[in-house]
């Protein structure tokens, strides 16, 4: 079996933006987990991790949380994107992806980028 990974530095933003986007208000725990899984459980998001992440969103202002009761009843603090969310996640999109394209020049030299 093999071990999860820590979440790459400045990609925590981007998932969770990408997160909320798909499946619309979720507390952070949701969050986590959903991470997670759509990584097949390749990643690991421990708590010190993303209630920091999610604090700095919302004073970016690309996240707005407001509480609720969750699905066993207990009060959680739902997380939605802005419409300034949005507009980072296709920002933050293109900077991956340039970031990639990069990388793979390097793990490739030889051949030609696409």
């Amino acid at each position: 079996m093999s071990e999860k990974a820590d979440v790459w530095q400045g990609t925590l933003a981007l998932m969770v933006l990408k997160t909320l986007e798909t499946l619309g208000p979720l507390h952070g725990y949701g969050i986590a987990r959903r991470i997670e899984q759509t990584s097949g459980d390749a990643l690991s998001i421990n708590y010190g991790t993303i209630y920091p992440a999610l604090l700095k969103l919302e004073q970016e202002g690309y996240i707005s949380s407001a509480w609720g009761v969750s699905e066993n009843k207990r009060r959680a603090k739902y997380y939605s994107l802005t419409r300034a969310g949005r507009k980072q996640i296709q920002k933050e999109a293109r900077q991956w992806e340039q970031t990639a394209a990069i990388v793979a020049r390097f793990l490739s030299p030889g051949e030609e980028p696409l």
